[in-house]
């Protein structure tokens, strides 16, 4: 029993979760924390009270670290001073944003928001967290991909075309870092519970297809996305490198 608590300990450790606020994001933060690690709660404003209370709940540590993702140029600048002050061994790019509209209407400002966040700042931190990870000889990355990495969705170019890019991301970088001692592996979640989705889920036929279509039966909760982060961060996945673990309740399956 021992071994197998010792094998997704993170006692020690420290992880950055972009995007930690509320739904995925949270649920991984809290995760983490319980399991032993410091969390790095990274957020664009000091809104991440429930995050902190949960955390709190558990018996767990957090910082608040305050960067806005969307402003890719200044990314490096800001992430600086939190590298000089802590090692961090978990990064969680959870960090995501969707627009909706037909394709034909969507704008470019639209585009470059949506994949500056979802893919361009991922990129950024996976390079510069990375790069002591590389040096140290060893890390885990865990980028939060979609369904949509696999799929082509519907109004949602932009994000459709950033989640294929970080399944694409995860993979190259394992490519490059797996013999350094670096895991970069991602996970794709179904139809989650969470802000992002709360407009499908309003939508009572579009909400009945896709339960339909779901052999679980039912939609995600954040919390259910908990139990692969913790096996991806810890120990346990030390030979998984490159893979893009789909959480999704059968979705893909049929």
């Amino acid at each position: 029993m021992q071994y197998v608590l010792d094998l997704f300990s993170l006692k020690g450790k420290t992880a950055l979760v972009t995007g930690a606020r509320t739904g995925i994001g949270q649920a991984i933060s809290v995760g983490l924390a319980a399991a032993g690690a410091h969390v790095l709660l990274l957020g664009h404003r000091d809104n991440l009270h429930e995050t902190k209370a949960k955390i709190e709940e558990v018996g767990g540590t957090y910082e608040t670290v305050l960067i806005d993702l969307s402003q890719v140029d200044q990314i490096r600048t800001q992430i600086k001073p939190l590298l000089e002050k802590h090692q961090i061994d978990i990064l969680v790019n959870n960090a995501g944003i969707v627009y909706r509209e037909p394709a034909v209407d969507y704008s470019e400002q639209e585009w470059m928001r949506v994949v500056n966040v979802n893919l361009n700042a991922v990129f950024i931190l996976s390079q510069e967290i990375g790069r002591g990870m590389v040096e140290r000889g060893a890390g885990k990355i865990i980028n939060i991909a979609s369904l949509l990495s696999f799929q082509g969705g519907i109004f949602v170019p932009a994000y459709t075309a950033s989640k294929h890019g970080v399944a694409g991301l995860t993979k190259s970088l394992a490519n490059e870092w797996a013999a350094k001692g670096v895991q970069v592996n991602a996970i794709a979640p179904g139809y989650i519970d969470t802000n992002n989705t709360e407009a499908i889920r309003n939508d009572s036929k579009r909400n009945q297809a896709i339960l339909e279509r779901i052999p679980a039966g039912r939609w995600g909760l954040p919390e259910d996305l908990t139990g692969a982060a913790l096996f991806l961060a810890s120990k346990a996945s030390d030979y998984v490198n490159g893979h893009v673990l789909v959480v999704d309740g059968g979705w893909m399956s049929r």
